[in-house]
């Protein structure tokens, strides 16, 4: 038997095979999941379509977070065609281009406001909408970053909503905590996605990591995949209200080691 046999989980945030949210349904599913994918807009709807039928088949539906009528509608969807929820994947993050370099205080207002909206509300969003589609014991995982409580150069307002993002996950895990559904957070190291590389800078943090971190390696997709894996399963049963770290010991490093060299 598998870790999650007879679990059904919602995916957000699968844009193509080499984002995160990808590497993380390719192993639920190996672990027996049955999966539910959004997305969002038309551009990308075909290849999570594609994306979905190598993982098992299941529903794919559109969902804009912005949207309280999109929410609704994804909500009743995933009711008919899927049933109750056993897990919620938030991966979900948007931020202009021109914010993720330069200086935090020339982030424009409208600028916070989407990011805010977008990569932390969302989450509030989600849960508010799906709570009653969920069974008690569920799981609820968001992505984070260590640029949430580290400063990060160029992470800029990206690391402030996840900050928010994290707060809210606590927030989360307190509320629902009397169902037993348990709301935690992911913090992956650096991974090639087409979202990372919008970060300046950001091919030097993966050259980076490797000499640095403990493991002396950086991570993957599906590492991150596997310490989901853990958290959608009842081997995680009493943990919540937590940021889980898989970025090889990374985040640990109070200063880098006597012979880094950059």
């Amino acid at each position: 038997m598998k870790l999650l046999d007879g679990k059904r989980i919602l995916v957000t945030g699968v844009a193509n095979r080499w984002s995160i949210a990808y590497g993380i349904a390719h192993r639920l599913h190996a672990h027996g999941a049955s999966l539910a994918l959004t997305y969002q807009g038309e551009r990308v709807r075909g290849e999570v379509e594609k994306l979905a039928a190598e993982l098992g088949g299941g529903p794919v539906v559109e969902c804009d977070v912005t949207s309280g009528e999109s929410l609704s509608a994804m909500r009743d969807s995933i009711a008919a065609d899927f049933g109750h929820l056993d897990g919620l994947v938030h991966s979900i993050a948007m931020v202009n281009k021109d914010d993720l370099s330069g200086k935090v205080y020339d982030t424009s207002r409208q600028g916070f406001a989407m990011a805010l909206d977008i990569s932390s509300y969302s989450l509030i969003a989600l849960v508010q909408t799906l709570r009653e589609t969920m069974n008690d014991g569920a799981s609820i995982m968001a992505l984070t970053y260590l640029g949430a409580t580290q400063i990060v150069p160029n992470y800029n307002i990206a690391g402030i909503a996840k900050a928010a993002l994290e707060s809210i996950m606590r927030y989360l895990a307190y509320d629902l905590g009397d169902r037993g559904i348990r709301v935690n957070a992911i913090s992956a190291g650096p991974i090639k996605t087409a979202s990372s590389r919008q970060v300046g800078g950001f091919s030097r943090i993966l050259d980076v990591v490797p000499k640095v971190a403990p493991l002396k390696r950086n991570v993957t997709a599906e590492d991150v995949g596997d310490c989901a894996v853990y958290l959608a399963s009842d081997l995680s049963r009493s943990i919540t209200a937590d940021v889980h770290f898989v970025d090889a010991g990374y985040h640990a490093m109070g200063m880098y080691p006597p012979d880094f060299s950059s």
